[in-house]
């Protein structure tokens, strides 16, 4: 017979279990990981529409300039970045350091905090149209 009074996961959120950056910054990277690589196919279209010139090309750019591949594009830039920052925090962890719980939460906030400044001034750059 089940045991009807064992705890419940914690991933029953609620009352029982509340959200922490660590959670939250191992999930992002998964999610991040994701958009990168549906945005590596992007790419790959993108520049089989280059190769092929004219109309192809055409209608990439038209698709990109649009507000949801504009929308497209920034979650792609955000997730690259990301998940490159957050790889270089585990690869600290990797060496031995940053594992202290006061270390870890700065560190995370540190990821989130660059994530969006680097992703904003990428996006800025690119749209006073380069250097």
């Amino acid at each position: 017979m089940a045991n009807r009074n064992r705890p419940l996961s914690p991933f029953m959120l609620g009352t029982l279990y509340r959200l922490q950056i660590t959670s939250v910054m191992s999930l992002m990277h998964r999610v991040t990981g994701i958009v990168a690589s549906v945005g590596a196919f992007g790419l790959a279209w993108w520049l089989l529409a280059v190769a092929a010139g004219g109309q192809a090309y055409a209608n990439a750019s038209a698709c990109l300039a649009s507000p949801l591949g504009m929308l497209a594009l920034a979650a792609f830039t955000f997730a690259l970045v990301y998940h490159l920052l957050n790889g270089i925090r585990h690869l600290m962890w990797d060496m031995g350091t940053g594992f202290e719980l006061p270390e870890v939460y700065r560190s995370g906030y540190v990821v989130v905090a660059l994530s969006v400044l680097l992703t904003a001034a990428i996006w800025f750059i690119a749209l006073r149209g380069g250097a």
